[in-house]
């Protein structure tokens, strides 16, 4: 998504930080492999390669580098958080796709992790990139109070009050009474929470202050809803080539989503509700905000 962002958006100069961003969080992601020894068995290097290097929109690590853009931080100082956020996005979809779980066969335009391996391989590969989530974001360089603040909010927003309690929820959300608060709390935590997280380890190994920081939760709150819905209504109404995976299987498995609950054009609303509450919530930035701003309004038009 990071190159038809760049096209989207009309100022030159944005865009040449868009494209150059997406360089460097490419690199970043390499260079966390390269890391890795000989006590790595190859084939566990090889499904962890196959699975984070592959073809994929970037919009966490973007969000985070866009975030320490917006409160005047270097981009080397959040690329650690970048690859961080983009292992725990990874590992999430790896475990999802497996036959316990959604059981799917395609994901970014090719076979899944357990498809490509095996499923031992696929969940021991998530368990890695989970690890090494942390391992990544412990390399940055800044103040250690910042550092195990960041620790603490990747960490919770990764697991059972997060994105692991929203795919439980979402696993069994025909126990929950259908409504907008019900699927709400799947989607802010299963989706929501890493996308929120991404922006503010962004903006807190930048430098932040609090005002800042507040600023950039409601952003990437609203933000994590807005795209949510979207992915539900493409579900809808996309195809898998378009998407790199399956769809349709939302309403075949009778789960819980904006369109099934209010309709394309509720839903729709909903999104661009969520989008006009996140850009408000960069009322207190300058002009170095303006990236966030114009990805917030892609995520009403994107197609996959």
């Amino acid at each position: 998504m990071n190159r038809g962002l760049a096209t989207a958006v009309s100022d030159s100069a944005d865009r040449q930080l868009l494209t150059a961003l997406n360089d460097q969080i490419e690199q970043a992601l390499q260079q966390s492999l390269e890391r890795l020894g000989d006590d790595c068995p190859p084939r566990l290097l090889d499904a962890i390669r196959y699975v984070l290097l592959a073809p994929g929109k970037r919009l966490r690590p973007l969000l985070a580098c866009l975030a320490g853009h917006a409160v005047g931080g270097p981009a080397r100082a959040v690329l650690p958080a970048a690859v961080a956020v983009e292992m725990i996005h990874c590992y999430s979809l790896v475990h999802d796709d497996l036959p316990a779980m959604d059981d799917d066969d395609l994901r970014r335009g090719r076979a899944t992790c357990h498809k490509a391996f095996d499923e031992a391989t696929a969940i021991l590969v998530g368990d890695a990139l989970q690890a090494l989530a942390f391992e990544q974001l412990g390399r940055a360089e800044c103040d250690p109070g910042r550092l195990g603040q960041a620790c603490l909010w990747l960490a919770q927003a990764a697991g059972p009050e997060g994105l692991v309690g929203g795919q439980m929820d979402d696993l069994n959300s025909d126990q929950l009474p259908p409504g907008l608060e019900s699927v709400e709390r799947i989607h802010r935590r299963k989706t929501g929470a890493m996308i929120r997280v991404s922006v503010e380890l962004g903006g807190l190994l930048a430098g932040g202050d609090q005002s800042q920081l507040d600023g950039l939760k409601q952003y990437g709150q609203s933000v994590g809803l807005a795209f949510q819905i979207v992915d539900d209504l493409l579900d809808v109404e996309s195809t898998a080539e378009e998407m790199g995976k399956q769809v349709g299987k939302d309403r075949d498995h009778g789960k819980m989503t904006y369109p099934e609950l209010f309709g394309i054009e509720r839903s729709r609303q909903l999104a661009r509700q969520a989008v006009e509450q996140a850009i408000r919530g960069l009322d207190a930035f300058d002009r170095s905000a303006e990236p966030l701003r114009e990805l917030a309004k892609y995520l009403l038009t994107r197609s996959s």
